[in-house]
């Protein structure tokens, strides 16, 4: 008496027979470079939740700083009440140490505050750029010297060094920028170099080298638009720590006193007493805006990181398509593998099987 053997019965559709479906479809490929390309990127990182809620932070604050006159209910400069007046419908932030209106203070303060961070990242980023890919592509001597004096403003201590040069060279805005872009540029430029001396060795770099392209024109046509990801999120890391360096050196009085911005706010708040005086709207403005701009460039930062690494957009579609199917992503960090058998049952690798489950 013949018997048929048992068909393979398929078990319900789990969170690993999805995720081992999903890492048979192809990867998901890195948006095309150009002008095409570049829209297209753009239009990924705007997708994303992390940067929407970043852009709209910046923007707002990008508003306020270009329509400050009009926004701003006083001159900044203007005595309008008694010092140390609290927050109330005539002046919502309250009053200054001298009897300015914090709220104007604190709109007219977005521009300078802003425009240093701004100025400051796109020249750290130059410079960086220059320095770190002519290092990693010419190598040998130029390598050698290029990241000697990479290293050597790396050691030294930074908040030392800001003080010292802001305290010897005269105050004002350009000698605020141009400290911190002499301290802030050879962080970027060692990523870049490091990742310039993997991309030389490509292939489309040694085709435009027997083509007989310039030097300059390979590291600049070539080899940065395929880095632009890592460049935009290290200018908008320096646009953050110029905001708050800036905001520590005029806290410390080493920036020009009479202009408006966040950092010398916190300082005359600090120098009339506010703190011991319990007037907290005199310091609380200032140093909220600070922590919201550094917070929405660190939010556009992480966005762009998703959006370019492969890796991690690998991991939110695969999160995406579970949440589509209602399944749920196991506490296991392990790739499950799905094995057949010819029983009547196919079973899960690592799952516990029948048997055990009912303790046979």
């Amino acid at each position: 008496m013949s018997s048929t053997p048992p068909l393979a019965v398929q078990e319900t559709v789990t969170a690993e027979e999805t995720l081992a479906d999903a890492a048979h479809q192809p990867a998901p490929q890195a948006p095309r470079r150009g002008p095409r390309g570049g829209t297209v990127l753009l239009l990924m990182i705007l997708k994303n939740r992390k940067a929407a809620v970043g852009a709209a932070i910046l923007l707002f604050f990008a508003i306020i700083a270009i329509f400050a006159p009009q926004i701003a209910p006083y001159n900044p400069d203007d005595f309008v009440s008694r010092p140390h007046q609290p927050p109330s419908r005539e002046f919502w932030f309250g009053t200054t140490g001298s009897g300015e209106d914090v709220l104007s203070q604190t709109i007219y303060g977005t521009r300078i505050s802003l425009g240093t961070g701004v100025i400051v990242g796109i020249a750290v980023t130059i410079i960086g750029a220059v320095v770190g890919m002519t290092a990693g592509y010419f190598g040998k001597r130029v390598d050698d010297i290029l990241s000697l004096v990479m290293n050597v403003f790396l050691i030294i201590p930074t908040l030392p060094l800001l003080v010292v040069l802001a305290g010897f060279l005269p105050a004002g805005f350009g000698t605020i920028v141009t400290v911190l872009t002499v301290t802030g540029w050879a962080w970027g430029a060692r990523v870049l170099r490091s990742q310039t001396l993997s991309l030389r060795e490509k292939d489309f770099v040694s085709s435009a080298i027997v083509s007989g392209e310039n030097s300059f024109r390979i590291i600049f046509r070539e080899i940065l638009p395929n880095m632009m990801s890592i460049v935009v999120a290290g200018m908008f890391g320096a646009v953050t720590y110029a905001i708050g360096a800036q905001a520590g050196l005029e806290f410390l009085g080493l920036g020009n006193p009479s202009a408006i911005s966040w950092g010398t706010n916190l300082y005359w708040a600090q120098n009339n007493s506010g703190l011991l005086q319990g007037a907290w709207w005199t310091f609380v403005p200032a140093g909220t805006c600070i922590a919201l701009v550094a917070f929405a460039f660190t939010l556009v930062n992480y966005a762009i990181d998703e959006v370019t690494n492969p890796r991690l957009r690998s991991q939110r579609e695969t999160a995406n398509a579970l949440k589509k199917s209602h399944k749920k992503l196991g506490s296991s960090r392990a790739t499950p593998v799905l094995r057949e058998r010819s029983a009547a049952t196919p079973v899960v690798a690592g799952a516990t099987q029948p048997s055990q489950a009912t303790g046979d």
